[in-house]
C-alpha cells in the first residue's frame, strides 16, 4: 500500500509535464503527421493528398537549398564551434591573471539577447560596415603585417639559437624572448614605413555585400557566411563552459607521465586531453548538430536585408510555408517538410554517433 502511494504522488508531481508533453509534442507530432499528408491551408475542408506534398517538396528548388544549407550549416558551424570552445577552454583552464574576467568576456555572447546581437551583427556587416574596413585595412597594409611577422620569427630564431648555444635551454616560444622579438618586429616595421621601404599596397575599398546578394564564397552564399559568422560566435561560449568542467576532471598524473616520457604539448592534447573529454566531445557535437540543423532565429531576423535563396534553411522554410510565401499558408507541405527536418536531425545524431564520438570515456 505504501509503494503504491508513492507511484500515486510521483504521477501528480509529473503530471503537469506529462499534460505538457502530451499537447505541445505528442499531439503536435501527430497533428503534423496528418497534415502533412492533406492539403490544408487553415481555410478549406482539409483533403487527403497521400505523398503529394513530399512529391512537392523533391520538386520545389528551394526545399533543395534549404536542405543544402543547413546541411553545409551544420557541418562548418558545429565542427568550427567546437573546435573553438576546446582551445578556449584549454587556454582558460590555464592559471593566469584576470581569468574570471576572460570566462565571463568570452561567455556574454551566450546570455545577450539574440535579436540585439544579430541586429548588432547586421549593422557590423552591412556594405559600410566594420567588417569590410577592417578588411580594407589589411588589405592595404598586409605588407607590413608580413613585414612585422617575419622580423618577430626572425629575432626570436635569434634569441632561441644564441640562448641554446651559450647552454641554457630556453624554448621556442619563451614568453620573455618573444616580448622582445614583438617589440623589435613593431619597431621595425615603422621605421621602414618611415624610409619608404615598406609601402601600403593601393587596394580599393572593399564593399562585400555581406547580406545583400546571391554571389557566394566557396560555393556558400555570403549571407549564409554572415549567419555561419555570428552563431560560430555566439555559440562557441557555452559550448567553452562545457569543455571547461570538462577538464577538472581529468587527472593531472596524466600530464605529469606524458611528459615524463618526453611528449610534447601537441601530443598531450591529442593523446590525453581529447580521449579524456570524450564524453564531452559527444554532448557538444550532438548539440551543435541538433541546434544547427534546426537553425531559424537568425534566417528569420535577416530575412529583410537578404534575398531568401541566399540563407533559406530547414526550419526557416517551414515557417516561410505557412506564414511568408504570400499566399494562403500551405499547411500540408510545411508539415512534411518538418517532418523532413525531424528525420533528418535523428539520422544526423544517429551516424554521428555510430561513426563520430561516442559518450563513453576513455576510462571505461
Amino acid at each position: 500500500m505504501k509503494r503504491r502511494g508513492e507511484w500515486v504522488s510521483a504521477f501528480i508531481f509529473l503530471l503537469p509535464l506529462l499534460f505538457t508533453l502530451a499537447v505541445a509534442f505528442l499531439y503536435a507530432f501527430v497533428r503534423t503527421v496528418y497534415f502533412s499528408f492533406t492539403d490544408y491551408n487553415l481555410f478549406q475542408i482539409t483533403k487527403f493528398v497521400g505523398f503529394d506534398n513530399y512529391t512537392k517538396l523533391l520538386a520545389d528548388y528551394r526545399f533543395v537549398l534549404a536542405l543544402t544549407h543547413s546541411l553545409v550549416y551544420a557541418g562548418i558551424v558545429t565542427a568550427s564551434q567546437t573546435f573553438l570552445a576546446l582551445m578556449l577552454a584549454i587556454v582558460l583552464n590555464q592559471k593566469i591573471r584576470g581569468l574570471t574576467f576572460f570566462r565571463a568576456s568570452y561567455y556574454v555572447p551566450c546570455i545577450a539577447s539574440s535579436v540585439a546581437i544579430t541586429t548588432i551583427f547586421i549593422w557590423l556587416m552591412n556594405r559600410r560596415g566594420t567588417v569590410n574596413w577592417l578588411l580594407t585595412a589589411i588589405g592595404r597594409y598586409w605588407p607590413f603585417i608580413i613585414t612585422g611577422l617575419a622580423l618577430i620569427v626572425l629575432v626570436q630564431c635569434l634569441q632561441v639559437f644564441w640562448e641554446r648555444r651559450h647552454g641554457l635551454p630556453a624554448r621556442v616560444l619563451d614568453p620573455a624572448l618573444f616580448g622582445i622579438s614583438l617589440l623589435i618586429g613593431v619597431v621595425g616595421t615603422v621605421i621602414l614605413g618611415r624610409l619608404g621601404v615598406v609601402q601600403p599596397y593601393p587596394m580599393a575599398e572593399a564593399a562585400i555585400p555581406w547580406l545583400t546578394t546571391r554571389q557566394t564564397f566557396l560555393g556558400i552564399p555570403y549571407p549564409l557566411v554572415s549567419i555561419m559568422m555570428l552563431n560560430i560566435w555566439t555559440t562557441t561560449p557555452t559550448f567553452m563552459i562545457l569543455f571547461l568542467a570538462g577538464l577538472q576532471d581529468v587527472p593531472q598524473e596524466l600530464y605529469e607521465v606524458a611528459e615524463m616520457d618526453g611528449a610534447t604539448p601537441w601530443q598531450k592534447l591529442l593523446h590525453v586531453t581529447v580521449p579524456a573529454l570524450r564524453p564531452v566531445l559527444f554532448l557538444v557535437v550532438t548539440l551543435g548538430l541538433i541546434g544547427t540543423i534546426q537553425m531559424f532565429d537568425q534566417v528569420a531576423i535577416m530575412a529583410g536585408t537578404a534575398p531568401l535563396e541566399s540563407t533559406v534553411t530547414l526550419a526557416y522554410y517551414v515557417y516561410w510555408n505557412m506564414f511568408g510565401a504570400g499566399t494562403l499558408p500551405k499547411v500540408g507541405l510545411a508539415s512534411a517538410a518538418a517532418l523532413v527536418l525531424a528525420v533528418l536531425t535523428l539520422f544526423v545524431v544517429f551516424i554521428q554517433r555510430r561513426v563520430g564520438f561516442s559518450e563513453k570515456g576513455w576510462y571505461s
